[in-house]
């Protein structure tokens, strides 16, 4: 099927789940919902609606309880809005990313002002690379390269 016509039903589905959450839904135990995007399959049988929850994880967890019990209803809903044959079967799945963009953007704010107060930069949790390990990695690079592709032993280790 053409990827264009995916994304306008995947679009379609989204705002239709996204009308029926926020305005019609009355489970108390979804709030702070946003429907990030959605993913639906070639055949249209299937659609995984990404959604992102603000709060604690017993909030997500509560939330995410409550989306399942309430699939079918937001189905019926996407049904309305699609002139498909078929309705696509709808999984919910929680999305980390706004989480994850949030927590980094916090780092770089905390960066700037240790920057700006003229501290010396956070030490890193991970060693350097240093040039002679770059050199390590090259000969071993190059003994691999070197080595007769019909052998079965494993490499030598590095010195």
């Amino acid at each position: 099927m053409k990827t264009f016509r995916l994304a306008r039903v995947a679009e379609v589905i989204r705002e239709a789940a996204a009308k029926a959450i926020l305005f019609e839904l009355k489970d108390p135990r979804v709030k702070n919902v946003t429907v990030t995007r959605v993913e639906v399959s070639a055949d249209l049988q299937h659609a995984k609606i990404y959604v992102s929850v603000m709060g604690s994880e017993k909030e997500q967890k509560l939330t995410m309880h409550g989306l399942k019990s309430a699939t079918g209803f937001i189905q019926s809903r996407v049904a309305q809005q699609l002139t498909t044959r078929y309705v696509p079967r709808i999984n919910f799945i929680l999305d980390q990313g706004v989480k994850r963009s949030i927590a980094v953007s916090q780092l770089l704010q905390a960066e700037r002002q240790r920057r700006q107060e003229g501290e010396p930069p956070a030490p890193d949790d991970e060693e350097a690379v240093t040039p002679t390990d770059l050199e390590a990695r090259e000969e071993l690079d190059e003994q691999e390269a070197e080595r007769d592709p019909t052998d079965r032993r494993p490499p030598s280790p590095a010195p």
